[in-house]
């Protein structure tokens, strides 16, 4: 079993920043490299929505439209560990983010097999 903690979640202005941060564990986890992972978010009343996605390696990374040039995503192998870099953020940023993870080479949009508990954003116009 793989589980999948966020944190980094609070409330910020218009404009403002916030850096989101998934730890793995478990012992499926232990290969950590061989997950691709992603970020997802549900804003209240809206389905979870694709965020960002990297794979594997680390090497290739996916955005939805809505966040291209202000969102980053990163991954830290040997940390178990992924990131959300989230810059010029918006009132509609707002929303419980989920860290996720795929058994898979390639960045995924959807089909993830492990999800975290979710860290909550809230951003004030």
């Amino acid at each position: 079993q793989v589980q999948l903690v966020e944190s980094g979640g609070g409330l910020v202005q218009t404009g403002g920043s916030l850096r989101l941060s998934c730890a793995a564990s478990g012992r499926t986890f232990s290969r950590y490299s061989r997950y691709s992972m992603g970020w997802f978010r549900q804003a209240p009343g809206k389905e979870r929505e694709f965020v960002a996605g990297i794979s594997r390696s680390g090497e290739s990374t996916d955005y939805a439209d809505p966040v291209k040039g202000r969102f980053t995503i990163s991954k830290d192998n040997a940390k178990n560990n992924v990131k959300l870099h989230m810059d010029r953020l918006k009132p509609e940023d707002t929303a419980v983010y989920y860290c996720a993870a795929k058994d898979a080479w390639v960045v995924a949009t959807t089909g993830y097999d492990y999800w975290g508990q979710g860290t909550q954003v809230t951003v004030s116009s």
